[in-house]
C-alpha cells in the first residue's frame, strides 16, 4: 500500500483524463485530491510515530520548515518565490526523512519513511508538471530563516503534515496553468 502511492497518483491522473462527458480532458495535476492522499499517508506515518514512542525516539534535532503562513505575505509573493519556499521545504523535509533510513526502525515505520520519500519525490514531479521552478540551493552559506529545528520523529512527521496543508496545498491550488481558459 505505501509504495504504491505514486501509482495512486497516476491511476488519479488516467482517471481525470478518461472521466466521461468533458469536452477537453482537465489538468489531472491540478487536481488536489492527488495531494490529500500525500496528506493522509503523512497523518499515517506520523500517527505510526507518535504510537511507537520511546522504541522511535532519535536522540537528534531535525531541520524542517516552517509552517505557518502570513497570507499577506504569502499573496505578495510572486510564483517563482513561493515556489522556492515550497521546493526548499520539501528539500529540508527530505533531508530529514531520509536521515531516518539509517535508524534501524522496524519493518512498519521504515516502510512509512519510505513511503514518505517516495511521495516527496511525486510531489516535486508534480510541480515540474505545473512548470513549478525546482528548488535552487541559495548560494549565501547562511541558515534559511524559514527553518526551524524539531527534536523528535513525531514532530518532524506533523511538520510535514502541516506543511503539505499549508504552503504545498497553497502553491498547488493557485498555480498559473490549473487556472489556464477559467474565466
Amino acid at each position: 500500500m505505501f509504495h504504491g502511492s505514486g501509482l495512486f497518483a497516476l491511476l488519479l491522473m488516467v482517471l481525470e483524463w478518461t472521466r466521461p462527458g468533458l469536452s477537453s480532458p482537465l489538468r489531472p495535476i491540478c487536481d488536489l485530491r492527488v495531494l490529500d492522499h500525500f496528506i493522509k499517508e503523512a497523518w499515517d506515518a506520523e500517527a505510526a510515530m507518535r504510537a511507537c514512542k520511546d522504541a522511535c525516539s532519535i536522540a537528534t534535532n531535525f531541520t524542517a520548515p516552517l509552517t505557518r503562513v502570513d497570507f499577506d505575505v504569502w499573496e505578495a509573493m510572486n510564483i517563482e518565490e513561493q515556489a522556492q519556499e515550497v521546493q526548499s521545504g520539501l528539500h529540508v523535509l527530505n533531508e530529514a526523512i531520509s536521515s531516518l533510513q539509517a535508524s534501524n526502525q522496524t519493518d512498519v515505520l521504515q516502510s512509512h519513511i519510505d513511503a514518505s520519500i517516495s511521495n516527496i519525490a511525486s510531489i516535486r514531479q508534480v510541480l515540474r508538471s505545473l512548470s513549478i521552478p525546482e528548488y535552487v540551493p541559495p548560494t549565501s552559506g547562511g541558515e534559511d530563516k524559514e527553518m526551524q529545528k524539531v527534536s523528535s520523529v513525531s514532530e518532524l512527521f506533523q511538520v510535514h503534515i502541516n506543511f503539505l496543508r499549508g504552503k504545498v496545498r497553497l502553491l498547488l491550488a493557485n498555480a498559473p496553468v490549473c487556472h489556464q481558459g477559467v474565466s
